[in-house]
């Protein structure tokens, strides 16, 4: 029997769980009904912990690197809403238990895990892995005993909350379950009574209450976690360089725009990093938001199985197969655009399409699914409202928020219509978030500007939207922008021509970059945008 839980037995402890997960997650899968079954619960949280034991085996052998790497593991493999949530209540833990392992740091973790974890859910539901995780917190706050009496305890009352959540939440009642992810709980705190109390017997998975057993699951018909059947998509990304107000922000917009929100990090051991997970309908106004407070990487879209196609819709697809439409501002880009397969509409600064433009090209030549890249933030609006009329038509459309003709290139560049829908997007979009992007053309008023006042006929480069900079040579101003973007890194420039560009521009370009960063590919279009003699990327 333990007496502390030391830096042995936390370790000790991550590999039982996920030992104990990967044996218990058929059963968990199988009680997936909240509030329409779709199997997938267990397999979320054995991957989150897969992921947690993998950054503790390769953190140094002591108690704060330990626990750090425990919770940033958790956080950067979190998994569905159930996994999301499973990284909350790790991180509360690991904060308690970093000055020491006591039965009274183990019980104050408890509670800082279940704080967190309601904290982290924009609508917390009762019957829950919640409410598993607060019964057993409260169970043990005031209890006086060694750490084998604390953990059993905690072990007894989340078996107890658990076989309480039929009664809480209706769906799980009809279907004669008990919640899944509170399921899951129930198998990490035996797996941490075992390593406690030193019992090496085989983990509790066999045996399990009746009310385990699903007695009619004839009225679910597929297909998430969590929230309502409104939405069609689960969408979850990491999201880097985000700040609080951004991050604030974040989640008034996501909550508009679907349910099951979770967005949780902020932690000192991973600053900056959040893990947001969500259900919609919009994929790219999701990954738009995320572009907004952060950076966002590792996109996942997940596509529910019983999304039904609006009845009585007048444009039916009748084309099998998935076709991507690009925005394009000149006729080189366009001529790019559609050697790389993808189905073009004119626009751009100067000609921004109407939802009906795109609706046109959409119905009259694309196949039932469908990527849209507006590649301008003008036109990111009339694009979602496009994919929005496109869906009553049937089709599957999903909208990659690209803000520039660049990223657009970049998310073209990885497209595979051999893989799942949602898997593609997920690549393309992550493959546009990933790319910074910037342009050089010319003041035609006077106007005050993030960089000082501009007069017509300057110079200026923008740097994701914004004026960064004035000037009055182009090559001059191009450059310049070039080495601010690429002072985040880099690996590829991409750089775009325009009409009103110089002869030999590109390629005097090309030659600075290339000799002051010899390690950077550079890559050049003849776009023929009009009013940008220059578009800038850098991946």
């Amino acid at each position: 029997m333990l007496e502390v839980l030391d830096t042995g037995a936390l370790r000790a402890w991550c590999a039982a769980a996920r030992t104990d997960l990967a044996a218990a997650r058929d059963e968990i899968d199988g009680l997936n009904v909240f509030p329409v079954p779709d199997g997938d619960t267990g397999t979320n949280l054995l991957l989150t912990m897969e992921s947690v034991e993998q950054a503790v085996r390769a953190a140094p052998a002591d108690r704060t690197a330990t626990l750090r790497a425990m919770a940033h593991g958790a956080l950067m493999g979190a998994r569905g809403n159930s996994g999301v949530i499973l990284s909350q209540l790790l991180r509360g833990l690991a904060e308690a238990l970093e000055a020491d392992g006591s039965p009274a740091a183990v019980r104050a973790g408890l509670a800082r895990a279940a704080e967190l974890a309601y904290g982290a859910v924009a609508q917390p539901v009762e019957g829950t892995l919640l409410t598993v995780a607060r019964e057993c917190a409260e169970a043990v706050a005031t209890l006086e005993g060694d750490l084998g009496e604390v953990v059993r305890t905690a072990r007894e009352a989340a078996a107890a909350s658990l076989a309480r959540t039929p009664d809480l939440l209706p769906a799980l009642g009809a279907a004669g379950v008990v919640d899944a992810g509170g399921r899951g709980l129930c198998v990490l705190l035996g797996a941490l009574e075992r390593v406690v109390t030193g019992d090496g017997g085989a983990p509790a998975v066999a045996g399990v209450p009746e009310v385990l057993v699903p007695r009619d699951r004839s009225g679910l018909a597929a297909a998430r976690e969590a929230g309502t059947d409104d939405y069609a998509y689960e969408v979850q990304y990491l999201l880097r360089d985000a700040g609080a107000d951004g991050v604030a922000r974040l989640q008034e917009v996501l909550a508009a725009l679907g349910d099951s929100l979770v967005v949780v990090g902020g932690a000192p051991a991973s600053p900056g990093l959040y893990n947001v997970h969500v259900h919609v309908n919009d994929v790219g106004a999701a990954v738009e938001a995320g572009l907004d407070a952060g950076r966002p990487f590792r996109i996942t879209v997940t596509r529910f199985v019983d999304q039904v196609e609006a009845a009585g819709a007048r444009h039916r697809p009748t084309r099998p197969g998935r076709s991507v439409v690009v925005v394009a501002p000149g006729p080189g880009l366009a001529a790019l655009f559609r050697d790389a397969g993808a189905l073009v509409v004119d626009g751009g600064p100067t000609r921004n399409p109407s939802t009906a433009d795109l609706l046109q090209t959409l119905r009259d030549h694309a196949a039932s699914e469908v990527v849209l890249l507006p590649n301008d933030a003008a036109v990111l609006a009339v694009a979602s409202a496009a994919a929005a009329v496109a869906r009553d038509d049937g089709f599957s459309v999903a909208v990659v928020p690209t803000r520039s003709s660049v990223q657009g290139l970049a998310a073209l560049a990885v497209t595979d219509a051999g893989r799942p829908f949602e898997d593609d997007v997920a690549a393309m979009a992550e493959a546009a978030g990933s790319t910074r992007y910037g342009e050089v053309t010319r003041a035609v008023r006077q106007a005050v500007t993030m960089a000082g006042i501009c007069r017509p006929g300057d110079v200026l480069g923008l740097l994701e939207g914004d004026v960064v900079l004035i000037g009055s040579d182009v090559e001059a101003v191009a450059l310049e922008l070039l080495d601010r973007m690429l002072g985040g890194g880099g690996e590829l420039v991409t750089v775009v021509t325009g009409d009103e560009v110089a002869p030999g521009a590109a390629e005097r370009l090309c030659a600075r970059v290339e000799h002051d960063h010899p390690a950077v590919e550079v890559v050049t279009y003849h776009g023929a945008q009009p009013s940008y003699p220059l578009l800038l990327g850098v991946e």
